[in-house]
């Protein structure tokens, strides 16, 4: 027999992507981010503690526009973690299921995930 030369199964390029897959890779996306994140808080803790030279380096670091560009990503994925759970309860109660409202929960998340962002910057800056 010879080898056939069809793909085994569906490949990511023959779907268009629709929001509650990009909102769920997101999702699992931003979990990673924050465990990520908390390499960086356990940095920043480690030279509160090893004092005022190592606290200053770390400042130095996250206060440079590479480390602030990190940190408003690192909010960002917070905020949308934290948005999208509570989207996730709601379905764990079995709420939210429609169509329609799987949309529009979704563009919310997204919506307020990016208005906090900006607020939290915002209140950081003044």
């Amino acid at each position: 027999m010879s080898a056939s030369k069809r793909p085994l199964s569906p490949h990511l390029q023959v779907y268009k992507p629709q929001l509650t897959s990009v909102l769920s890779i997101a999702h699992r996306a931003t979990g990673v981010v924050l465990a990520a994140g908390l390499i960086g808080l356990v940095y920043w803790l480690m030279a509160l503690a090893a004092g005022p030279a190592a606290y200053a380096d770390a400042q130095r670091l996250l206060g440079s526009w590479l480390g602030k560009l990190v940190l408003f990503g690192f909010t960002f994925a917070l905020f949308y973690h934290f948005c999208n759970g509570i989207r996730h309860l709601c379905w764990d109660a079995g709420l939210g299921f429609e169509i329609e409202t799987v949309y529009t929960t979704g563009w919310l998340v997204v919506g307020i995930s990016i208005g906090l962002t900006v607020l939290t910057w915002i209140a950081a800056l003044v």
